[in-house]
């Protein structure tokens, strides 16, 4: 933190790729649940590439041109029943939104105008390692050509 602190406020678009595995949920949750004292609620884990933005600052025209490039390449993790992936309310196709600050997540150190986390699902019987890391690049290339683009409208 006290390395990025000094940058924060510079950067226009920060995203951060990350990959959920079926480990999630066999390892990973039920540690954490088991770390903070909670009981262990089995769930799913979200089959295809979901994007999450920032509450606090969703930019939702942002997210849905990063998931139309993702779509492209591979499939987009559909909402559950409720409406949901991993128990928080989609709020366009593959796009769910938490508060990154207040949760520590990498997103929030930088407060760039920008700001994504996606998730890919290289276990899904849907999609190969590869598309997934397709998935990232199409991501990345779509974030910063909005961003771009942005950028522009803003100068001119």
């Amino acid at each position: 933190m006290r390395l990025v602190a000094p940058l924060r406020d510079r950067f226009f678009l920060h995203i951060d790729l990350h990959e959920t595995t079926d480990t999630d949920e066999s390892e990973f949750r039920p540690a954490l649940a088991a770390r903070d004292g909670k009981p262990f609620e089995p769930d799913v884990i979200p089959d295809g590439f979901y994007g999450v933005g920032d509450s606090e600052n969703p930019q939702l025209a942002f997210q849905q041109a990063v998931i139309a490039a993702v779509a492209k390449v591979t499939h987009i993790a559909p909402a559950d029943a409720n409406g949901e992936i991993i128990g928080s309310p989609v709020v366009a196709p593959g796009v769910i939104l938490y508060p990154f600050k207040q949760l520590g997540l990498c997103a929030g150190v930088s407060n760039a105008r920008y700001t994504t986390t996606t998730e890919v699902y290289p276990d899904s019987p849907r999609a190969t390692p590869e598309q997934c890391n397709a998935a990232q690049v199409a991501a990345v290339c779509a974030a910063i050509e909005f961003a771009l683009g942005d950028a522009g409208d803003q100068a001119g």
